[in-house]
């Protein structure tokens, strides 16, 4: 991926080797009554969440929830410029691993502590730089459909933080708190995405940002609150409510896919191999994936996003057409 000597956002908050904070406390998402009051859960609930962690959720979306074959009412308008110009083939070269950086990604590279700490400071340039191409891309999408695009802030951690959705940890991997509209992660998880499953480069880690980054267009356009209405009526660990979670990660995955076409439209970012990268990572953590590798089986009713083939399949729609409308996954 192209990425040095571009812009970086200023909405990078870094918080490595700051600490956690606080008690174990699981406030519902959602911005509702319980988040405000930052309720904790019960003993029952803290084992059901533990199992939950196992299989890499989102924190802002704890308690489970989900589904049904349609979701009325978040019908997303269609960009005028939309296009298919560009399609993902298994052709386009091997993959290419991160440009001017060791073979496995910025965080693997031993040393002396100045390495290290070069490295910590490529990541941050990295990241920040990713983050100013969510912002422009989403900015100028906003401003066709007659909206604005508030701009999220991203927090860097080691081992724990505090959020508006209760404690962020390591092992959660990255999350969105819609609490406080912010993207957290400990860059630690992209050393387990690459030696645990394999799905290493740089633009497998611009991917999990952009997907984090459509959490929060969600938000935006109204679609995570009217999201969690439908699963406090089905009953936030019902069947229902879990399926249109897995919706909900999908279309996530589908934004991350017209951000990544239109930021290559807009300043040619991708490389030989950078596609590959992405589809590589939406496929080493779908839920069947995960759920085997854990568990040594597969609960397809469990899934909170989407089994390897649809995260693949929801990434390249988004790419492939470049358009919002297109992610429709609560009615496709």
């Amino acid at each position: 991926m192209r990425w040095k000597g571009r812009r970086k956002s200023d909405n990078v908050e870094d918080r490595r080797g700051q600490g956690g904070g606080g008690g174990l406390r699981f406030p519902f998402p959602g911005g509702g009554r319980g988040a405000r009051r930052g309720g904790g859960m019960g003993i029952m609930g803290i084992i059901i969440v533990v199992g939950i962690m196992i299989f890499f959720p989102k924190f802002g979306k704890l308690i489970l929830g989900g589904g049904g074959t349609g979701f009325p009412g978040l019908e997303l308008p269609r960009m005028p410029d939309s296009s298919t110009n560009r399609r993902i083939t298994p052709s386009q070269g091997r993959v290419r691993r991160n440009a001017g950086l060791p073979r496995g990604g910025m965080e693997d590279r031993q040393g002396s502590r100045n390495d290290r700490e070069k490295v910590s400071d490529e990541m941050r340039g990295f990241l920040s730089v990713v983050l100013a191409d969510t912002e422009d891309v989403w900015t100028r999408i906003f401003d066709r459909m007659g909206r604005t695009y508030r701009e999220p802030k991203m927090v860097m951690f080691s081992g724990s933080t505090r959020t508006a959705c209760g404690v962020g940890m390591r092992q959660m991997g990255p999350f969105y708190c819609p609490n406080d509209q912010k993207v957290y992660i400990d860059t630690a998880f992209y050393k387990e995405l690459s030696r645990k499953f394999g799905a290493s480069g740089d633009f497998a880690q611009a991917y999990v940002i952009a997907h984090e980054i459509g959490h929060h267009v969600q938000t935006l356009l109204g679609i995570t609150g009217k999201v969690q209405k439908y699963k406090m009526r089905h009953g936030q660990k019902s069947t229902k409510s879990n399926a249109i979670q897995v919706r909900m990660e999908l279309q996530a995955d589908c934004m991350a896919g017209v951000w990544a076409k239109r930021a290559d439209r807009a300043k040619n970012i991708l490389e030989r191999g950078d596609l590959e990268e992405a589809l590589n990572a939406a496929n080493a953590i779908g839920d069947d994936k995960i759920q085997k590798r854990t568990t040594g089986y597969v609960v397809p009713d469990s899934f909170t996003h989407g089994s390897s083939k649809q995260r693949v399949s929801w990434f390249k729609r988004g790419f492939e057409r470049g358009d919002v409308a297109t992610c429709d996954t609560f009615t496709s």
